[in-house]
């Protein structure tokens, strides 16, 4: 079952990546607005797929203790992904706004 959930959740999160191209960075920059691909329905997909990857290996590994890693995890994508939208609304104004209205996370 890990194993279901956590390769394509991967395979999600490269290709999550690669759409992402040049706009990609570790520190919350604005120099591009993706919206096309998985973006166009899913504001933060590499986020959502790194967690899902990760829930997967842990289940796959069976240590439920590893479940710490994801209680981490997830609350500083949360804060991450709040600075990034702090980031982008700055930056675009209402064009990420609207894009925001339509799209989940």
């Amino acid at each position: 079952a890990g194993l279901t959930i956590a390769i394509p959740s991967l395979l999600l999160l490269v290709l999550a990546r690669i759409q992402l191209g040049r706009a990609f960075s570790v520190q919350a920059k604005a120099t591009t607005l993706v919206t096309a691909g998985l973006y166009s329905r899913i504001r933060n997909p590499i986020y959502i797929f790194s967690g899902l990857t990760l829930a997967g290996f842990i289940l796959w590994a069976n240590r439920p203790w590893l479940l710490l890693c994801f209680a981490v995890l997830i609350p500083m994508q949360v804060v991450r992904s709040r600075k990034e939208e702090r980031v982008l609304t700055e930056k675009f104004g209402a064009e990420y706004l609207d894009y925001k209205r339509q799209t989940w996370f």
